[in-house]
């Protein structure tokens, strides 16, 4: 089944189109943008030493691609191949990845403020689950599915590499606000960002949040810019996603005047436009920091 694009929301309207999938028993749910399609399972050619969580590689119209044992990669109970087992074609990160599940079910319509952020109660699947909505009295968690691939090739995340390469980097006093629902991420944003000289960085674990301290600080007296002056922020986040932050920040006359750097696993030359709808001054494809970094320098050194 090939992915309909058509049916991609508006931008900045808060809503997102969810693929539900199982794994076992549990149900999980992926961002339609980052599918491809859904196809039926075909023969898989394993690859010696690769990381166990990879069941091989297979073909897909000349293109070589890796396949994923979603189930392994999750700890969870593995079962026998059923008919109901499907191959979800996805792209992210600029790159294309095959997840093997155990069913699709349906895609739903949802709105950021019904995903709700995980606890610990997840019996260790929290790590790599970003959040949970319920749909038709059933929960749904949202996997964090960019850590199971840096699980796989920890060189496909963040890299303080990538900055070294930037060279000497003086330390900057430039304050800089960041929404990033996921923990790993916003480690490796800390360390990397601090590597390049940006030690004046407020996390925030979804866009709700980010506004809420941006309208607290535009409602001060004073120039908005003295206090802070670049906002980062992901696009998939529980509560309040990237594209409707960015539109909040744009409608508010004392912060309209922020540079707003979309740095998301989604942006795609099909998928740009949404940012740009939205006012974002830039956007950045994780896990390209250095391009980041240097849009960072353009709009505040």
């Amino acid at each position: 089944m090939e992915m309909n694009k058509g049916i991609l929301l508006d931008s900045g309207t808060n809503e997102l189109e969810l693929v539900e999938f199982l794994i076992g028993e549990n149900r999980f749910g992926i961002n339609v943008i980052k599918v491809k399609e859904i196809i039926q399972p075909a023969e898989v050619t394993a690859v010696p030493h690769s990381h166990p969580n990879v069941a091989g590689i297979m073909e897909l119209r000349g293109e070589v691609l890796p396949v994923i044992h979603t189930a392994k990669a999750l700890n969870l109970p593995d079962k026998e191949p059923t008919r109901a087992d499907k191959f979800i074609v996805t792209e992210f990160n600029n790159q294309k990845l095959i997840f093997h599940v155990h069913g699709v079910t349906q895609i739903h319509r949802v709105t950021w403020d019904h995903i709700e952020k995980p606890t610990s109660m997840y019996q260790g699947l929290e790590a790599h689950v970003t959040g949970v909505v319920q749909l038709n009295e059933k929960m749904v968690l949202m996997l964090d599915f960019e850590k199971i691939v840096v699980d796989i090739d920890p060189s496909s995340g963040l890299t303080i590499d990538r900055i070294k390469k930037l060279g000497k980097r003086e330390r900057s006093e430039k304050k800089i606000a960041v929404a990033e629902d996921s923990p790993m991420l916003r480690k490796l944003l800390k360390e990397t960002l601090k590597e390049a000289g940006f030690t004046e960085v407020e996390f925030f674990e979804n866009g709700r949040d980010a506004l809420e301290f941006l309208e607290n600080m535009a409602a001060a007296d004073g120039p908005m810019r003295d206090r802070i002056q670049l906002v980062i922020t992901d696009i998939e986040m529980p509560q309040m996603d990237g594209h409707h932050l960015t539109k909040r920040i744009k409608e508010n006359s004392r912060l309209q005047e922020l540079p707003v750097i979309i740095f998301s696993s989604l942006i795609t030359n099909d998928l740009m436009h949404k940012g740009v709808k939205v006012g974002a001054a830039a956007q950045v494809s994780k896990p390209e920091i250095d391009k980041l970094v240097a849009l960072i320098d353009q709009f505040i050194l």
